[in-house]
């Protein structure tokens, strides 16, 4: 584990943008084993048409893309990651950008969920505009959302943008007509999305966000793969309100300081989210297209 790999200088950014950027977020032997993961598990998508796995309400854990084939695998999202993998477990808990979110939000620190999102080459995903908040309650908005680059991400293969200061703004409805849309609505979009930072960066690099920061993505418009694998953590006097949407058998596991059993509640009022009854949020948010 490292010892404070933030300064003053990237404190003071979280807190002013809601979001700041690591280099060396992980060990070069840590990001070797989540590739060796993901490309294994892309070569086992290639005997698949659908959706496959099982996390532990029963969803698939393995997403895939509408259009993959053996000939052109499109695996786009793996669920909670930690189940099934020795190296992203190992992440998890002992990369050196846990202690940054310590010293963001800690002492006291829970893994809340994680996930692995990939986008493939020439793929049309994207992800549009959204709060992670509205996706998970809980008592005060102390998480924290790191997404660690698997792959060099580019201006041209589908990077994070991010709305700066957005945190410290209005929590944004996620319902659009009575659906659940996991994204704001076009509206506000053109109102308050129109001049995101890209946030860009080689393998092994992170971009720790707050879970209130506006952000979403493009499609991957390259030949290179872009993937990255997302963590959620919590400050532990954070509790959630709902049941969590990717559970995992490690979800409330204490990584940094100690259990203090006590809550933190905050002043805010949103509408709960929609449980996900498919592999990924991904459907969700192909909803505000199709009108479902």
């Amino acid at each position: 584990m490292g010892e404070f790999p933030l300064g003053d200088i990237e404190i003071q950014q979280f807190w002013t943008d809601g979001f700041v950027c690591l280099e060396n977020a992980i060990s070069k032997e840590q990001l070797g084993g989540v590739r060796d993961d993901v490309d294994a598990w892309l070569e086992e998508s290639k005997s698949h048409t659908e959706p496959y796995g099982e996390i532990l309400d029963g969803r698939a854990r393995f997403d895939l893309q509408p259009g993959h084939s053996a000939e052109s695998p499109a695996l786009r999202r793996v669920t909670s990651p930690v189940e099934v993998s020795n190296a992203c477990l190992d992440i998890m808990r002992t990369a050196s950008v846990v202690d940054a979110v310590a010293q963001l939000i800690g002492p006291n620190v829970e893994f809340n969920n994680c996930k692995i999102n990939a986008k493939q080459p020439d793929s049309g995903t994207k992800v549009d505009f959204h709060q992670d908040f509205l996706y998970q309650p809980h008592s005060n908005d102390d998480i924290i959302t790191v997404l660690i680059n698997i792959d060099d991400v580019t201006l041209d293969n589908g990077p994070l943008q991010i709305i700066p200061g957005s945190h410290r703004g209005p929590i944004f409805e996620h319902w659009q007509d009575g659906v659940f849309t996991g994204a704001i609505s076009g509206e506000e979009m053109e109102e308050y999305c129109t001049e995101p930072a890209l946030i860009t960066g080689p393998a092994g690099s992170a971009c720790l966000m707050h879970t209130r920061t506006l952000h979403g993505s493009g499609p991957n418009l390259s030949s290179s793969p872009r993937t990255l694998f997302i963590l959620e953590y919590r400050s532990e006097d954070s509790k959630p309100l709902d049941r969590n949407h990717i559970p995992s058998r490690m979800s409330g596991e204490l990584v940094r300081g100690v259990a203090t059993s006590r809550v933190r509640c905050s002043e805010y009022a949103m509408t709960f989210p929609e449980y996900p009854t498919t592999a990924s949020f991904f459907d969700q948010q192909a909803k505000a297209s199709t009108g479902i």
